[in-house]
């Protein structure tokens, strides 16, 4: 998704949350510095995912049931949190899409194992991002920014860890996308949390 389309729908999203744009700006800045020119690629990228069957994994209680149902073929992808339900039962992710609120260790050391981090700056962050992408295996790191791209950082739409993971297949062509850990509608979670789901369903069902 280029910025342009996906500019409107951040735009909704700031006035629904009372985001401060100029904070995500901020954290994309401190993020690309952080990275400098040791980043990974989107070759890289490419390379996982382009014309592979893939499998997003979900944060919510039913993956670890789920994982299950993965297939061999399929690669995975895991939003941030199913990093560490994914290493319970003995799988790293290919790739790791995250905000950095997901259990660190777990994330650093699938990053040490090989996955590719996709690591997501927004105003809410900025501590965690100056503190753990030095941790990260820097030449398997891409950055993003639910804001204008510039520079390193990127933007290939979505908003929640989940739904971004999807943006990102997408974006570099996979084959076909499966989900495993969803649920819209987890009645355990925050009010915040659940206004994240709305438009985590809203955006995978409008894009996928």
């Amino acid at each position: 998704m280029e910025f342009d389309e996906w500019e409107p729908l951040y735009t909704e999203i700031l006035a629904d949350f009372g985001f401060d744009r100029s904070e995500d700006e901020k954290s994309a800045r401190i993020l690309s510095d952080l990275l400098g020119g040791s980043a990974g690629t989107l070759a890289d990228l490419r390379g996982i995912i382009s014309g592979k069957a893939v499998a997003v994994c979900g944060n919510a209680p039913s993956l670890a049931s789920d994982l299950q149902s993965i297939g061999q073929d399929q690669i995975i992808i895991a939003a941030d949190g199913a990093t560490t339900v994914l290493l319970e039962k003995g799988m790293v992710p290919d790739v790791i899409v995250t905000d950095l609120d997901g259990t660190i260790d777990d994330i650093v050391s699938a990053s040490k194992k090989g996955s590719f981090v996709v690591v997501h700056a927004h105003g809410d962050n900025i501590p965690a991002v100056r503190s753990v992408v030095p941790r990260l295996e820097r030449a398997r790191v891409l950055g993003t920014t639910q804001s204008e791209p510039s520079n390193n950082i990127r933007n290939f739409g979505g908003f929640s860890d989940g739904d971004r993971c999807v943006f990102l297949a997408k974006t570099f062509h996979a084959r076909s996308i499966a989900l495993f850990g969803f649920d819209y509608d987890d009645p355990d979670v925050g009010e915040i949390k659940r206004k994240k789901l709305v438009w985590a369903k809203r955006l995978i069902e409008e894009y996928l």
